[in-house]
């Protein structure tokens, strides 16, 4: 895994062993970007990042610029690499957050242009995630909601869902 552009283009991010997160793929997440930097201006963004697990998507958007990212990770290894990498690689603007991520959108007064969430693809509610942050009123105005999911799940009928990409068996599903 590693940074894919950005001021720490090429930087590998490498997790303990005992680590148990479903990283996103640099295929992927290349790709996720490459939307992104026709979308939105990132480094005017304030970003949330739910279920960080690794923290690579947090990583990607400080390198390129990010105002800020709260960084939501519960697991207490991953939560503990996300804090230590941020350090070490000087991203100021990441704060790392150890909370259950569905806990914090309850309790969050914040408001964000980008909320990116990568749930357990095993996780019961992903279905109801994008009505359960938009009934929080999370998102700043023409802000993106990108859910990370499996083939099991399908959103095009959501009254705010904005589009698809499908990489492999990445799913990202926007919403506006």
């Amino acid at each position: 895994m590693r940074i894919i552009s950005g001021s720490h283009k090429g930087r590998s991010i490498v997790p303990p062993r005992n680590f148990h997160a479903r990283p996103t793929t640099d295929f992927a997440k290349e790709n996720l970007f490459n939307i992104l930097n026709n979308t939105v201006n990132i480094t005017e963004a304030e970003v949330l990042d739910l279920f960080a697990g690794t923290g690579s998507i947090s990583f990607e958007f400080a390198s390129r610029g990010a105002k800020l990212i709260d960084s939501v990770e519960l697991h207490n290894v991953h939560h503990t690499f996300i804090r230590q990498t941020t350090l070490k690689f000087g991203f100021e603007q990441i704060r790392a957050i150890k909370a259950n991520a569905l806990k914090f959108i309850s309790i969050c007064s914040s408001k964000y242009n980008i909320i990116f969430a990568d749930p357990p693809y095993e996780m019961a509610a992903i279905d109801k995630l994008p009505d359960i942050i938009f009934t929080h009123n999370l998102l700043k105005e023409n802000g993106l909601l990108i859910i990370e999911h499996s083939n099991k799940y399908e959103f095009c009928s959501h009254s705010r869902f904005y589009g698809n990409r499908r990489y492999g068996s990445v799913n990202f599903t926007f919403f506006k």
